[in-house]
C-alpha cells in the first residue's frame, strides 16, 4: 500500500505569554498506511505558518504567518516539489492582525485574522505566486462575552460545497458571515449570514455532503451548532454539548471535522484534551464516546480521504497521533510522535 504523504503546520514563536510554540515551521510527513507510522521527510522554515492551504490541482501550498498587526504577518506561496518539499515563491503582506485560517478556492486564497476581524481575497497567478490582495472585508459589531467577544474575530473561511459561496466564522459576532464570488471577486452576502446562540463564539464549521446542514464548534462553549439549510440560508435548529455533563473547567473548543461516508462528526476540546465522538443521527447528533488523547492543546485534526485514519496534533506536548477510524466511528490509536514540535495543523492532498 502505498505511503500518504501530507503537511503539518506549526508555532514556531510565542504570540503572546504562554501561547505560541517552538516548531520548525512545514513540515512534510509521510504516513505507512499499514501501521500508521509517521516519518518526517523534510522541514520548511516559516514564521507560526500556522494553519496550511494547497491549491486544487496539489502544486502549491500556501501558509500565513500568525503573528500581531504590528509584526507584519504575510501570506506566503510555494512550489511542491516532486519529493514533497517545498520551493519559496513569494509573498504579500495582511492588513490585519493574527491571521489564523486560509483556504484556497477559484484561483485565490481567503485568509482571516483574528485579531483584527477581516477577511481578505488575494488572487493567484498561474505560476502560484500571490498577487496583492484584492479585497478586505472587515467585520463589525460585537456579543455577549466582554472578555473574548468585544469585537470581531474572523476564525475560519469555509468554502460551501457549491464552490461559489463563503462561510466566515466570526467568534466575536457570534454569526456566521457569508460571501459569494462574483466575477472572481469576493462579495459579501449578507442576505444568507447566520446566526448562533449568543455567547458560543463560532470557531470552525463543516458541511455534510449535500449540504443540507452544518456544523459549528463554538470555542467559547464548547457547543455544537447544527444549522439547517431553509430556502438557501442556514438557521441553527439545536445545540449539543461537546463536553461531559461533570466537566467543571472552562470550556475551549478547537476544531471538528466530519466523516467522508457522512454518518460521523468529531469535535476537539483543548482543555478536556479528547475527541468527543457523535453519530450523525438524521439532523440531531448522539455522543458515543469521548477519546482522552493524553497530549496537551489538542487543536487541528484531520481524517484522511479514505475516512480509516485520523491525525491530531497537540500544540503544547508535541504529540501528533494516528487513529484507526473503527467501523463504528470510535477511535484506536496506533501511533504517536513528539518528533514534530508545536503541531497545529494537518492539510492532505486534494483527491481529483
Amino acid at each position: 500500500m502505498m505511503p500518504l504523504t501530507f503537511f503539518i503546520g506549526s508555532y514556531t514563536e510565542f504570540i503572546v505569554p504562554g501561547f505560541g510554540g517552538t516548531g520548525d515551521g512545514i513540515y512534510t510527513v509521510q504516513m505507512d498506511m499499514e501501521t500508521g507510522k509517521l516519518t518526517v521527510l523534510h522541514t520548511e522554515g516559516a514564521r507560526n505558518p500556522s494553519y496550511l492551504a494547497l491549491s486544487m490541482d496539489n502544486r502549491f501550498l500556501y501558509c500565513s504567518t500568525e503573528v500581531g498587526k504590528h509584526d507584519d504577518p504575510r501570506v506566503k506561496a510555494y512550489a511542491i516539489k516532486d519529493d514533497f518539499s517545498l520551493e519559496y515563491r513569494n509573498e504579500q503582506p495582511i492588513p490585519g492582525g493574527f491571521p489564523c485560517h486560509i483556504t484556497c478556492h477559484r484561483n485565490a486564497v481567503m485568509v482571516a485574522c483574528y485579531q483584527t476581524g477581516n477577511i481578505l481575497q488575494y488572487p493567484l497567478e498561474s505560476t502560484g505566486k500571490v498577487k496583492p490582495f484584492q479585497n478586505n472585508h472587515v467585520h463589525s459589531g460585537s456579543s455577549i462575552n466582554t472578555e473574548r467577544q468585544e469585537e470581531p474575530h474572523a476564525h475560519q473561511a469555509k468554502v460551501h460545497p457549491n464552490h461559489t459561496d463563503i462561510y466566515v466564522c466570526d467568534l466575536g459576532l457570534d454569526m456566521i458571515k457569508v460571501y459569494r464570488f462574483l466575477d472572481n471577486s469576493l462579495e459579501p452576502y449578507p442576505n444568507k449570514d447566520c446566526r448562533v446562540t449568543p455567547g458560543g463564539g463560532p470557531r470552525h464549521m463543516v458541511f455534510n455532503r449535500d449540504a443540507s446542514l452544518a456544523y459549528v464548534m463554538n470555542e467559547l462553549t464548547s457547543a455544537i451548532s447544527v444549522l439547517e439549510e431553509q430556502d438557501g440560508v442556514f438557521h441553527e435548529i439545536g445545540t449539543y454539548a461537546s463536553l461531559p455533563m461533570e466537566y467543571e473547567e472552562k470550556p475551549s473548543g478547537s476544531a471538528i471535522q466530519i466523516h467522508p461516508n457522512g454518518r460521523y462528526l468529531y469535535a476537539a476540546n483543548r482543555t478536556l484534551d479528547a475527541l468527543t465522538i457523535f453519530a450523525i443521527q438524521d439532523k440531531q447528533l448522539e455522543t458515543i464516546d469521548y477519546q482522552y488523547t493524553q497530549g496537551k492543546e489538542i487543536r487541528e485534526f484531520n481524517i484522511t480521504p479514505d475516512g480509516h485514519w485520523l491525525i491530531a496534533c497537540h500544540q503544547n506536548s508535541h504529540d501528533t497521533i494516528v487513529y484507526k477510524i473503527q467501523t463504528d466511528g470510535k477511535l484506536t490509536e496506533m501511533y504517536r510522535t513528539q518528533e514534530i514540535l508545536s503541531p497545529v495543523c494537518v492539510v492532505f492532498q486534494n483527491r481529483s
